[in-house]
């Protein structure tokens, strides 16, 4: 049966996929048209289709910018569309940024500014506090990055850092109408921690974000210390206006829950804010589904969002989180009868590789001997994307233009 399991298992994935696009959803949603202008601001990995549907949607004139990760861009008639790197910033990203801070400040009390965020902007929005250089905020993210610090914490150090997140995009835009619309990937979805939060009043905390870095063991020079501890002034004048959640991890689970009725098969929601090492995950939910009992297929679905920790010494191996989580969960089950697996980051890039994640059935670790993989030390080496590869078990997408963070979906078949 692992044919029909991965066709399966692919077909609830698109179904997730599908119901996490923005397209469609600002019906009902839309604000009063200003007496002045509309200016849409944006960041993420969907800024650029969150744009273009809001473009569809909203029947009057707007002019903005967004920004987006390379290789993410989709046409738009009026509004810009720029590209820069995720997960590590650049340069391009930091322009952009100035740039949409120049247009929030810009607007007058007659115009609405509309903000679109998702996952990815808190990288791709990018304008250090002062006193802190873009390679410094380069090297705070890479270490965070190999240390395998959960999301929230990033995004607090980030806003600690940063002369846009945080709410300081909000005051910026004051005294125009403000109206933020957002899909999100953060467990939990809470505003604030999306993109970090550019229009969520957030009073800066170093030290928390001091503390953090300390326990990471990442180093700062006394200059960056002080300059952190100087951006705390910088509070937010006004609240986020009104927030719009677009889609969730939960609402694309939901849909995949549906779609896998469709197929006869029962679905069980794990929860949609796991976190934790993806490989040790990976062999919690092992131990889940040998505990698991049922007299008909079951569909165990999950989201949230996993991290690598990269130990010092550790090769360099291909692959993401998602990857690694899957091939940790076909290891620690070995063949067992019955479970198909798949694992992708929905915005379709898994790492820095070209797949959105990978699949499994109960053939895979057998096949794997037989050809001479040794799963074990692919594991040790945070290189997942080498064997899934190799056995043509990776899931590719492309770009998917949307981002509600990981999606797993474990099948198990009924037991007598």
């Amino acid at each position: 049966m692992g044919k029909d399991d991965g066709a399966i298992l692919r077909a609830v994935f698109d179904t997730a996929l599908r119901h996490a696009m923005p397209a469609g959803r600002f019906a009902g949603r839309l604000p009063e048209r200003p007496r002045g202008r509309t200016v849409v601001l944006g960041a993420g990995k969907a800024a650029a289709s969150m744009a273009a549907a809001f473009e569809a949607a909203w029947e009057a004139p707007c002019e903005g910018l967004v920004v987006t990760r390379y290789g993410h861009g989709v046409p738009t008639r009026s509004i810009e569309v720029v590209e820069a790197s995720h997960p590590v910033p650049d340069a391009a990203g930091e322009a952009a940024a100035l740039r949409i801070l120049a247009l929030a400040e810009g607007a007058g009390p007659d115009d609405l500014v509309v903000v679109l965020m998702s996952g990815g902007a808190s990288s791709l929005l990018v304008l250090p506090a002062p006193g802190i250089t873009l390679a410094d905020k380069q090297a705070v993210n890479r270490a965070l990055l190999a240390c395998g610090a959960p999301i929230g914490e990033m995004n607090t150090v980030r806003k600690a850092l940063s002369a846009i997140k945080g709410g300081r995009l909000a005051t910026a835009i004051a005294p125009a109408r403000l109206v933020t619309y957002a899909i999100s990937d953060v467990p939990g979805d809470d505003p604030g921690t999306i993109g970090s939060g550019p229009t969520v009043r957030d009073a800066a905390r170093p030290d928390a974000a001091l503390a953090i870095l300390a326990r990471y063991d990442i180093a700062l020079a006394e200059r960056l210390v002080r300059a952190i501890e100087a951006n705390a002034a910088t509070v937010p004048g006004r609240d986020a206006g009104v927030f719009h959640m677009l889609a969730t991890p939960m609402m694309a689970l939901e849909a995949a829950a549906e779609a896998s009725r469709g197929f006869g098969i029962e679905p069980v929601i794990w929860g949609d804010a796991i976190e934790g090492e993806a490989s040790a995950v990976g062999a919690a939910h092992a131990a889940r589904v040998r505990a698991a009992r049922s007299d008909r297929p079951t569909l165990f679905l999950s989201g949230g969002e996993t991290t690598v920790t990269v130990g010092r010494g550790v090769g360099g191996g291909r692959g993401g989180r998602n990857s690694e989580y899957l091939l940790s969960l076909g290891l620690a089950l070995d063949g067992h009868p019955g479970v198909s697996a798949i694992a992708c980051d929905t915005d379709g890039i898994d790492g820095s590789q070209d797949n959105a994640g990978a699949w499994f059935d109960p053939s895979m670790t057998a096949q794997a001997r037989a050809a001479g993989i040794d799963l074990p030390a692919h594991l040790a080496a945070h290189d997942a994307y080498t064997p899934f590869a190799a056995l043509d078990r990776l899931v590719v997408t492309g770009p998917t233009f949307t981002n509600v963070n990981d999606f797993r979906a474990i099948l198990v078949h009924g037991r007598d």
